[in-house]
């Protein structure tokens, strides 16, 4: 018999801590995200229909460059849902205090930054640049903000000691973009798991499917997974990355692999509900 989803069913209270919504683009138009622009509307009651057949009830809401600079659709989403949804902005320098305050009056945590490389080069298309980000760090730190880094271990560990001058928590994405064949005994990645131990830094256990070089079921990347947990179970958060923008047909993941992944890599039932309810909790202030 095949897997589904509700196999893995997760713990009442779990929470989504990274994932996209887009439209419907009749009101909220799609931009041009390159190879991660939708290819249909993916609405947050599609979310809702998705978070169902797993048990989620809570989520983070990444704002993508695809729904728009002026975090509308998120902020749309979070005005009708305030109890079950918290969200990731984009941000440029010259927003206003007040849309800064309305922001973060209606659910708004974090910023998410680009600190990705493509071609050894910077990549500041799909989020709020780090020279954006030194800029915007005072006023978002006084609203309780923390800064969502898209980053590799690598340059995580040469940008930390400027990143601690700031007074900011980080939260990693998708497990430092570690990318599988690197080595989880590589001496970036142990120096990343050590400063979550900090408690300075967190980080989610999401983006398996972007990691891997083997592709499904992802099995190159539980080394990671199982030692960030080890490392600092209390700064680990969860995220489904749905709905996958980027991946060809043959690419996109299946809920119930990333779910098993979980499960396999957090085997304890109290630990991995620290990391789906109460941690979340925490992080993100539900």
């Amino acid at each position: 018999m095949a897997e589904t989803e509700s196999q893995y069913r997760l713990p009442e209270g779990s929470c989504d801590c990274h994932f996209h919504i887009y439209g419907p683009f009749d009101r909220f138009p799609a931009g041009d995200e390159g190879r991660f622009t939708p290819s249909r509307a993916f609405t947050i009651e599609d979310a809702f229909a998705h978070w169902g057949r797993m048990g989620v009830s809570r989520g983070v809401i990444v704002h993508a460059v695809g729904s728009g600079e002026d975090n509308a659709v998120t902020y749309d989403a979070l005005r009708r849902y305030p109890e079950r949804l918290r969200a990731t902005a984009i941000l440029r320098p010259d927003v206003s205090d007040r849309r800064l305050d309305e922001l973060t009056e209606a659910g708004f945590r974090a910023v998410r930054v680009t600190m990705i490389r493509q071609d050894g080069k910077p990549v500041s298309t799909l989020g709020t640049s780090y020279e954006d980000f030194r800029s915007l760090a005072p006023r978002i730190a006084e609203r309780g903000w923390h800064a969502q880094l898209w980053i590799e271990s690598s340059d995580l560990v040469a940008a930390a000691p400027e990143l601690e001058k700031f007074p900011l928590t980080y939260v990693i994405d998708h497990m430092s973009r570690t990318m599988a064949d690197k080595g989880h005994e590589h001496p970036d990645f142990r120096a990343f798991t050590e400063l979550l131990k900090t408690g300075r830094y967190w980080t989610k256990i999401s983006g398996a499917d972007r990691n891997t070089r083997l592709g499904r079921p992802y099995a190159d990347t539980a080394p990671y997974m199982r030692a960030i947990v080890a490392a600092a179970p209390g700064q680990v958060v969860w995220g489904s990355d749905w709905p996958h923008v980027g991946h060809s047909a043959e690419t996109m993941p299946a809920m119930q692999d990333l779910l098993r992944l979980l499960h396999e890599c957090v085997p304890d039932e109290a630990t991995r509900r620290a990391i789906l309810v109460d941690n979340p909790t925490r992080l993100y202030g539900f």
